[in-house]
């Protein structure tokens, strides 16, 4: 496993290159092969679970109250958590946001996981790690590893669900997902949100031209241990796509802003080309400014195998305001 510097904060420096594409058949284009935009300022929010997704949000809320405000960026990439957390800053205020992950019921300690999110006891999610752990393991490159998670993911649901109970618990996750989004519309400033066809393997990018309901997307780019269905396709988790940020996206982007509860850490091996300080490199080789966060030291505990822990979304949240606080004055050159 690579990790990432251990600095909360650290600085690199890029533009476009060619993206890859989705396979045919697809219900919906591929944002990356029908947009190469570029423009001046990315906010890319990585994976990290239900802690990952406050400490996100609590981020943003910090830079929001100190004076800096990322959610005016000129495109936002979402993956799996932070599909959600995309979703909700452009859908509601960061101090909002903040607000309501305090102003929740408290919760037992669970994993989303899947169709049952909430309902699925932390265990669950640490024998999901490890199956997958294995399937990358034995996969032959970043492909095949796609293409092995899609097809287990398929076949658990098929052994959990059978027919007729895949089609209730996706409905289930469908309302768990639109419950957390302040809107079920798409933004007007680009966002794209990241899957994987399960079928297939290939890399999927949805956005607000790609006929796909917002909620869908971010449903699918959330599906981790099972295949969201949208049309005739099913879908797993984006992290699965590039690592759990996927900030090759934003190629460009005269500044780009990357935000990974996971400190950028990946399970695939280095000749991959999959790890964030791989993308980081690449952007930085084409003249991008970029500027990564990581949770700092102290809160590292609340993330990793504690990610799907909902009673942690509250100090998760905190933990990040606290740094958005302390990093907005040294962000504000680069932002602005």
């Amino acid at each position: 496993m690579n990790t990432t510097p251990s600095s909360p904060l650290h600085s690199i420096s890029t533009t476009a290159s060619d993206l890859p594409r989705s396979g045919q058949g697809q219900p919906q284009l591929d944002a990356t092969r029908r947009v190469r935009a570029a423009g001046e300022r990315a906010l890319v929010l990585g994976g990290g679970g239900s802690s990952g997704n406050a400490w996100l949000i609590g981020v943003i809320a910090g830079l929001f109250d100190a004076g800096l405000d990322v959610t005016e960026a000129d495109l936002i990439i979402g993956t799996s958590a932070g599909s959600t957390a995309a979703a909700q800053i452009t859908g509601a205020s960061p101090a909002q946001l903040f607000a309501d992950i305090f102003s929740a019921a408290p919760q037992p300690r669970t994993a989303s996981v899947g169709p049952d999110a909430g309902r699925v006891r932390v265990g669950t999610a640490a024998n999901h790690m490890e199956r997958t752990s294995r399937i990358i393991a034995a996969a032959e490159d970043a492909a095949d590893m796609r293409r092995r998670i899609g097809a287990a993911a398929l076949e658990m649901e098929a052994a959990s669900y059978g027919t007729v109970g895949a089609g209730s618990a996706q409905t289930r996750w469908r309302d768990t997902v639109a419950a957390r989004l302040p809107s079920q519309h798409w933004p007007e400033q680009r966002m794209l949100i990241t899957a994987v066809n399960a079928h297939t393997g290939e890399p999927v990018v949805f956005d607000r031209h790609s006929g796909v309901d917002l909620v869908d997307a971010v449903a699918a780019s959330c599906a981790s241990a099972f295949a969201y269905r949208i049309g005739g396709s099913r879908y797993i988790d984006g992290g699965y796509r590039s690592n759990a940020e996927n900030a090759d996206l934003a190629a460009g982007y005269a500044r780009v802003l990357v935000l990974s509860p996971f400190s950028g850490r990946s399970r695939t091996p280095v000749d991959w080309g999959m790890h964030l300080a791989t993308q980081v490199d690449e952007l930085r080789a084409r003249g991008s400014r970029v500027e990564t966060i990581f949770p700092d030291s102290s809160s590292e505990h609340m993330f990793g195998a504690n990610a799907m822990d909902l009673s942690l979304r509250p100090p998760a949240a905190r933990a990040g305001d606290e740094q958005g606080r302390a990093l907005a004055k040294q962000l504000t050159e680069f932002w602005r």
